[in-house]
């Protein structure tokens, strides 16, 4: 069970250069159920996550080189790269994600959580400017639509 909140940030006085990052290319073969594809840095992952919004089932499974470059064909040439930095919070990690190419300027901040308790008393830092949780626009799989990727 993933349980996450997402934000929109404003990273006016913060330094992303001294974080750990990862690069990511990700597209999605189906929307419902949502079925993704990745390439984060040298990993490849087959992804399935169900129906929800703060949280939902998702499954993570290896592919090989083979298996991805076959799958990430099913995309259409509709995919996503984004670069994810890891900031450490209180008890939390922040998963940024800073986006290129046609979602560039876009910036979304994910942050997971043990249970629903946790995540609805989470208190976020300033440069949290909104919180977008319940905004399915800012689903991955429906940003490729919104900007017509």
């Amino acid at each position: 069970m993933e349980i996450e909140r997402k934000f929109l940030v404003n990273l006016r006085d913060i330094d992303l250069n001294k974080y750990k990052r990862h690069e990511i290319m990700q597209g999605y073969i189906c929307k419902d159920p949502v079925i993704r594809v990745r390439l984060e840095d040298d990993n490849m992952y087959l992804t399935v996550k169900g129906k929800g919004l703060l949280t939902r089932e998702e499954l993570n499974l290896p592919l090989s080189k083979e298996a991805f470059d076959d799958l990430i064909k099913k995309t259409d040439g509709k995919y996503i790269r984004k670069t994810r930095y890891l900031i450490p919070y209180n008890t939390h990690t922040i998963e940024l994600d800073v986006f290129h190419e046609k979602l560039e300027g876009l910036m979304v901040a994910e942050v997971e959580f043990e249970t629903v308790e946790d995540a609805n008393a989470f208190i976020a830092p300033e440069w949290f400017i909104e919180d977008v949780t319940d905004d399915v626009q800012y689903q991955n799989v429906n940003l490729i639509e919104r900007k017509g990727i």
